[in-house]
């Protein structure tokens, strides 16, 4: 499963945006658009079943609070790469450490509506991590089954009125979990490039 992994992914973190919120409405994509840089980790446990896990973002935050994402948040002057803001935020938010983290590769770069263009990692997550969410952040930590995300016919496409604007997005359905928005969107992205590998 590494192996496929590495051999989907981009192995340079890309030069431009692969895809953005405005995807399924290109006419509502503003104009000089200026995004604050980031990343997020997709950290994928290589278990009999592989799973990724999520995290739940807890109410109080100021955005996108209550809802799944993956660990991740903005870059800092001293991060040198999309690497280290990743693991950083990851161990931050969750606990944990970077050396129970090897990246295979990276996604396509997303650009949010609300302002972050955020860079994906995908990385292996060795077993024995130890989990410490930070209780100002994390509501909750969970794993999903990989397979379950690759399948096509669990993701879906919903729509909303997002800051006045009705807006386009993928979703799924895990449980009693919802993803939708950005994270879905770099998980479909995730799923495209796996499934080519097992096309091809």
């Amino acid at each position: 499963m590494l192996e496929r992994l590495r051999a989907s992914l981009l192995q340079q973190p890309p030069d431009v945006t692969g895809h953005d919120d405005y995807g399924f409405d290109p006419a509502q994509r503003p104009e000089g658009f200026g995004a604050v840089k980031a990343s997020v980790l997709l950290p994928i446990l290589l278990r009999e079943e592989p799973m990724l896990l999520f995290t739940r973002r807890t109410e109080n935050l100021a955005q996108h609070s209550g809802q799944v994402s993956f660990p991740g948040g903005r870059h800092e002057a001293h991060d040198l790469s999309p690497v280290e803001t990743a693991l950083r935020e990851t161990f931050e938010e969750t606990g944990i450490a970077p050396g129970f983290v090897t990246v295979a590769g990276y996604l396509d770069r997303y650009l949010t509506g609300t302002g972050f263009d955020i860079q994906p990692v995908v990385g292996h997550l060795a077993e024995g991590f130890a989990l410490a969410p930070d209780p100002h952040e994390v509501a909750e930590i969970f794993e999903v089954p990989l397979a379950f995300l690759l399948e096509p016919a669990n993701r879906r496409r919903e729509s909303r009125e997002i800051a006045g604007r009705q807006r386009s997005f993928y979703a799924f359905t895990y449980k009693e979990h919802e993803i939708w928005g950005a994270t879905a969107a770099i998980i479909v992205n995730l799923a495209q490039r796996l499934n080519a590998i097992s096309e091809s």
